[in-house]
């Protein structure tokens, strides 16, 4: 094993902080993947309460309400 002690060339330095700037940019893409994962999740969730929401809601066009039938909030 031949260890050289001659001083780190130039290239030697820029391979360096490149591999060091990678290192940060990957982890730099894991941490955005990870938000993006979230979102989706959220997103469907959402979507999911949407259409249970839907689901819910009376069917408006079956019969229309008259306001008169129905009391105030504060009765």
């Amino acid at each position: 094993m031949v260890i050289s002690l001659m001083p780190a060339t130039d290239t030697d330095q820029r391979l360096t902080n490149l591999e060091t700037q990678f290192s940060f940019q990957e982890d730099a893409l894991d941490q955005l993947s990870m938000v993006i994962y979230r979102q989706q999740q959220h997103i469907d969730w959402l979507l999911q309460e949407v259409r249970r929401l839907g689901e819910q809601a009376p069917d408006s066009g079956s019969t229309p309400r008259n306001p008169q039938d129905e009391r105030p909030p504060h009765y």
